[in-house]
């Protein structure tokens, strides 16, 4: 794994100098963050320099749009996953008001500190400065300025629409987590510390693990999904309830309840991912119990059969 950089007043900003940069945001290093990693990682093997992933510590929206905010992972997460992707080193720019009120050239000058790469490639929407004022040609020509070549690049899938994570945050608030996982080019996944829950589960002989997972990193519409439940180092088959289960709505309190096949262990206060593969069907309200047990089981055989 690549070593982690955080860029603060203490970090050797010569560490640019020569390298190729893949600059964003990355929320979810989806397949288009990796194409552009990718690209840094190519220009680097044929210059002979090393290839960063250049990015920030929190999302840029964490401090203009937080209450709207559905990120894809948590910036640790997002941060380790840029560092598994082949990179040689990831650079984390601290994002704070002051950085962010940087004028366009301000900022690319703050950013590198006079240790210019020789390559930086970005998606052909790259924005930058306050107000996101920047844009491609104006980061072109502060390159020609400087040595450094500027390579912008469309990023979409096979039906020529662009992949962003936004587009990929509709998609999971649909529920439509098959396209959401191709987007990605992985399982698009929870994470979270398993807590007690009210225990109405375990009363029908369907115990739940629960995960309390607040809305900025809760993108993925309500519903009953199928999934894998990373549980102490193994994988297991699990139907999952996300959202507020409508027939206990007065006293819910878990956004995540995770039935997790053939696991009957205590793992209270325990780390747990889930990994989300197919849509099961919408919540509902019951308003009889064997109606529910049937339901949750029928849901649960599924999973058994086809995962």
């Amino acid at each position: 794994m690549a070593p982690i950089f955080k860029a603060d007043d203490s970090f050797d900003r010569s560490l640019f100098k020569g390298t190729s940069c893949a600059f964003g945001v990355f929320d979810g290093v989806h397949c288009g963050h990796r194409f552009l990693l990718s690209c840094a990682q190519q220009t680097a093997a044929e210059n002979g320099g090393k290839s960063i992933a250049l990015t920030f510590d929190i999302d840029p929206d964490e401090m203009f749009n937080a209450d709207r905010l559905r990120k894809l992972m948590s910036n640790d997460e997002r941060l380790e996953m840029l560092a598994q992707t082949g990179v040689d080193a990831v650079v984390a720019l601290p994002f704070t008001k002051d950085f962010a009120a940087s004028s366009p050239e301000e900022f690319l000058d703050r950013t590198f500190g006079g240790h210019v790469p020789a390559h930086l490639h970005v998606g052909s929407d790259f924005r930058f400065g306050a107000k996101a004022a920047g844009t491609v040609p104006d980061l072109k020509a502060w390159a020609n300025s400087h040595g450094m070549v500027v390579d912008a690049h469309d990023l979409k899938s096979e039906d020529g629409a662009p992949i962003t994570a936004t587009r990929i945050r509709k998609l999971l608030a649909a529920g439509e987590i098959v396209k959401a996982n191709h987007l990605l080019g992985r399982p698009y996944f929870m994470t979270g510390i398993v807590k007690p829950g009210r225990g109405e589960g375990a009363d029908m002989g369907i115990r739940t693990a629960n995960l309390v997972v607040g809305d900025q990193l809760r993108p993925l519409g309500d519903g009953v999904y199928a999934a894998y439940a990373d549980v102490e180092g193994r994988r297991y088959k699990a139907a999952v309830n996300v959202g507020i289960a409508a027939s206990f709505a007065d006293r819910a309190i878990a956004t995540c309840e995770v039935h997790i096949l053939d696991f009957d262990g205590d793992i209270y206060g325990q780390y747990m991912k889930v990994e989300f593969i197919e849509w099961l069907r919408p919540m509902r309200k019951f308003d009889d119990i064997q109606e529910l047990i049937a339901t949750i089981q029928g849901n649960i055989d599924w999973v058994r059969k086809n995962l």
